[in-house]
């Protein structure tokens, strides 16, 4: 063996500490030894009073920060709740129009049928057998998905749902005078508009008479 090697291996002493309350020498009571793993004290800095957190000012401090940071996080838990819940209602929506616009589709391609439906009724053909039962339930079945249909006689011109092709009278109170063929809508969508005939309303002929009455008296 080497002399480095002796020296490397040489210990270090082993040193023992007397924890005995009376000297075995004298029999005396000694003084308590500080303990010296209690940790560094205020001076070292890493205490609960050298970071300031032992003082009231320093716990006060401590809660702002802590409700400041609480506050920013509720906040942002609160604007994610609300961008998700209009993520789902957004997504709701764009799901129902499409429902509706593929329902709206199929039906617009049954309107030519309901229109045979209706000359047939019209003919009398619809008054009993196998066919008025398909024709009724096909009719039902539309009008639970949404389908309405609208235009009669008597019902006021709206241009926005019906289409006149032709008109009598002054115009002052139009109505509905001939329907040449319904119109649709499914839900606030107009699939198609009525074909119809305008006329003036019962009031307005009432007082085109009556005038007619009064020049032909004066005559």
């Amino acid at each position: 063996m080497t002399e480095d090697n002796q020296g490397d291996s040489v210990q270090e002493p082993i040193t023992f500490v007397d924890k005995r309350k009376v000297d075995p020498a004298t029999g005396e009571v000694r003084e308590p030894v500080a303990d010296t793993a209690a940790g560094p004290g205020p001076e070292g800095g890493n205490g609960a009073e050298g970071n300031g957190v032992g003082t009231p000012e320093g716990a006060e401090t401590l809660a702002d920060t802590i409700g400041v940071e609480l506050a920013e996080r509720t906040a942002d838990l609160q604007r994610l709740t609300a961008e998700y819940a209009n993520y789902r209602r957004r997504v709701e929506r764009d799901r129902k129009a499409a429902i509706d616009g593929a329902k709206a589709a199929v039906v617009t391609e049954l309107l030519g049928v309901l229109d045979d439906l209706d000359r047939a009724r019209a003919h009398g053909d619809l008054e009993s057998g196998p066919l008025k039962s398909v024709a009724d339930k096909l009719v039902d079945a539309l009008r639970k998905q949404g389908l309405e249909e609208f235009g009669t006689e008597g019902e006021p011109f709206d241009p926005t749902l019906h289409e006149a092709v032709q008109h009598e009278g002054s115009g002052a109170d139009p109505v509905l005078g001939v329907v040449m063929r319904k119109g649709y809508r499914f839900g606030d969508r107009v699939l198609r508009h009525a074909l119809v005939g305008v006329t003036d309303g019962v009031a307005d002929l009432a007082e085109n008479e009556a005038s007619d009455v009064d020049a032909n008296a004066d005559d």
